[in-house]
């Protein structure tokens, strides 16, 4: 009879220990893990005679592992590690239509204003797709914002901007001259931030250029993980003649 009182004894003691420590662990409540405490029991009571002492108990031995509940179903979902190479290899068949000297000889614009990195798409005069990587290195970062950084709209905008032009400058026969200036943006929507570390991928289209008098029209649209971060219903260039 003794034995069976000190058994009990020490079996109460042990679950008092276990729920004292759950919510430390952020764990279900013992009545939420009734089905693994069958299963541990065993284990527990292999213990029970030889430890009186409540410091011998199997959390003491380092044996918490056998008796924790799983906490939440996201602890039991692994990440599947996709690699470098697997997600490099899905831009493999996406291919380059202008590499950055190829824009460099197009373009006017230089460091620390050039905001086209590569073309990827190009029919001249007509359409355009490409790409602009946004880093941390920047120098508009130090000031928009220390504290956030975010690429600016404006810069957006600009970037937009030059993709038309390469595009329409690329549409011109005998090549002429490359400086073009805005005339007005119209329809204008940001729809989420742009921060280092994005790639910003963008689309132009020419909607109207009057080679005669150097006036074009174009709209744009750029993306961020496959979602619209910025829209421009009108963008008026003017060439300089």
């Amino acid at each position: 009879v003794k034995s069976l009182i000190s058994y009990i004894h020490q079996m109460i003691l042990s679950w008092v220990s276990v729920a004292a420590f759950l919510p430390l662990l952020g764990c279900a409540s013992p009545v939420a893990m009734s089905s693994r405490a069958r299963v541990s029991r065993g284990f527990a009571s292999q213990h029970a005679f030889r430890s009186p002492a409540l410091k011998r108990s199997p959390f003491s031995q380092g044996k918490m592992s056998k008796l924790r509940a799983p906490c939440s179903t996201e602890e039991a979902v692994e990440t599947t590690w996709k690699g470098a190479q697997s997600i490099s290899g899905r831009t493999s068949d996406v291919s380059t239509s202008m590499d950055i000297n190829e824009i460099q000889a197009t373009l006017p614009h230089r460091y620390p204003f050039l905001l086209v990195d590569k073309v990827l798409e190009l029919e001249p005069g007509k359409k355009i797709t490409g790409v602009k990587a946004i880093s941390m290195n920047e120098a508009q970062f130090q000031g928009h914002f220390p504290q956030q950084p975010i690429f600016p709209g404006v810069m957006q905008i600009e970037a937009l901007a030059q993709l038309a032009g390469v595009c329409m400058l690329k549409g011109q026969e005998d090549g002429g001259n490359n400086l073009f200036f805005f005339g007005g943006v119209d329809g204008v929507k940001w729809k989420r931030p742009v921060v280092p570390g994005d790639m910003l991928v963008m689309e132009a289209e020419v909607l109207k250029f009057n080679k005669k008098f150097g006036i074009a029209k174009a709209a744009g649209r750029a993306y961020v993980d496959g979602q619209v971060v910025v829209e421009v219903k009108e963008m008026t260039f003017a060439l300089q003649k």
